[in-house]
């Protein structure tokens, strides 16, 4: 059904949250039927049952009514991460998505209607989270809440959650680091790294904002970084090309214009961008691509999460200088590491306090675990890690007897 319907899902994704329709068409929309593929291999795989101990049996079952909240960023693929487990594990399910991102989430759930999914296993409701996330995600009848989204509303929903004690599986956010070795092939490393940066907006909560250089190549990487910055351009989301598009809505906007001036007063270098709306672009929201140098990792752009096109960059002197800044933040979802050496990049991987780590431009398969430390929320994501969190373990003894 997904695939049969998926230009119409492209078309939607574009128009609701502004990804350019490339973007839309092989990396957005392309998350739901690649999740859905994984997660029944990783059912098939699991070990429901087994024996264990003296004449024990250990058995997995569906935890129960899930609530499902998902963001407006990626829409379809926070979907496809949550129903595709909560489904093949078992539970019912009350999805509420974006109030921004409705059009995906209302094809997805016709697409669920027509696979022959039974009634009364995929419910959703939607609305402004803030006036039906606390009736979900306090509701007694509720066993699990499955949030992806900002760190505050994380929070929130923790609170709410504990007064029944229910289980809660968050995916918040970040400000990771990418750690760029002057050994790198420093160029490619800087371009490969601004144009992460800047995909989908920068509005992604895995984006690598904080871009951590040796010393001895700072200069010329934010040279760079420069000149990568001048060849970005900004379009129409609904034209194919390799533009970006608008940020979601005003609000979002003018969080990001107050964090540009906030490091602009806090004394890091422009490079590129700045405040303001971007040039020949009145209508839409959209942001200049901007790069700050100069920037120290106590400043406000280098703590925050923006959700913008906005890159910080910060020299460091040595290898344990680097994952110093790149671990002082209070997130840890993604960090980033490139260095031709990779016994050194091995090394940085492993001392970084983050959930994901990627080294010279690797990517994730859908079979890995995705998730964060510290304030990037706690459970895992994706595969076989996405159907844990909706089971519960139980051990029958004397089963054997």
């Amino acid at each position: 059904v997904f695939q049969r319907r998926y230009a119409e899902m492209v078309t939607a994704i574009s128009s609701e949250m502004g990804a350019p329709h490339d973007l839309s068409k092989n990396a957005q929309a392309a998350c739901g039927p690649g999740h859905f593929a994984e997660t029944i291999k990783a059912a098939r795989e699991l070990e429901w049952e087994r024996p264990i101990g003296r004449g024990a049996r250990l058995m997995r079952e569906a935890i129960g009514v899930c609530v499902l909240i998902t963001p407006w960023n990626w829409p379809v693929n926070q979907l496809a991460a949550k129903v595709a487990p909560a489904l093949a594990a078992g539970c019912t399910m009350v999805l509420k998505p974006s109030e921004e991102a409705p059009l995906s989430a209302q094809l997805f759930a016709e697409f669920i209607a027509e696979a022959g999914v039974p009634k009364g296993v995929f419910n959703m409701v939607h609305g402004l989270g803030p006036d039906v996330g606390p009736h979900l995600t306090g509701h007694a009848q509720v066993d699990m809440v499955s949030f992806t989204g900002s760190t505050a509303a994380g929070i929130l929903i923790a609170k709410s959650a504990a007064e029944t004690v229910k289980r809660v599986s968050q995916e918040l956010g970040g400000k990771s680091a990418n750690v760029v070795f002057d050994d790198s092939g420093l160029e490619a490393a800087v371009k490969r790294g601004v144009r992460h940066c800047f995909n989908n907006t920068g509005q992604s909560c895995n984006a690598p904002t904080r871009m951590l250089v040796e010393a001895s190549g700072y200069a010329r990487a934010v040279e760079v970084a420069r000149e990568v910055a001048a060849t970005v351009s900004l379009g129409d989301p609904l034209q194919p090309g390799g533009h970006l598009g608008p940020v979601v809505n005003k609000r979002q906007f003018d969080k990001i214009q107050a964090l540009i001036e906030k490091g602009v007063a806090e004394g890091a270098t422009v490079v590129c961008g700045g405040p303001g709306r971007a040039d020949g672009h009145n209508r839409g929201y959209y942001v200049k691509p901007t790069i700050f140098a100069d920037v120290t990792n106590q400043m406000t752009i280098a703590r925050e999460e923006i959700f913008g096109p906005v890159l910080s960059m910060i020299p460091f002197a040595d290898e344990a200088e680097a994952v110093e800044v790149a671990n002082d933040t209070p997130y840890g979802l993604a960090a980033y590491v490139q260095s031709a050496d990779m016994d050194k990049a091995r090394r940085v991987a492993k001392a970084m306090r983050a959930g994901s780590v990627y080294i010279n431009g690797a990517g994730q398969d859908y079979c890995s675990p995705f998730g964060g430390y510290k304030q990037s929320g706690n459970g895992r994501e994706w595969g076989e890690w996405g159907l844990h969190d909706f089971l519960e373990v139980k051990v029958v003894n004397g089963w054997e007897g």
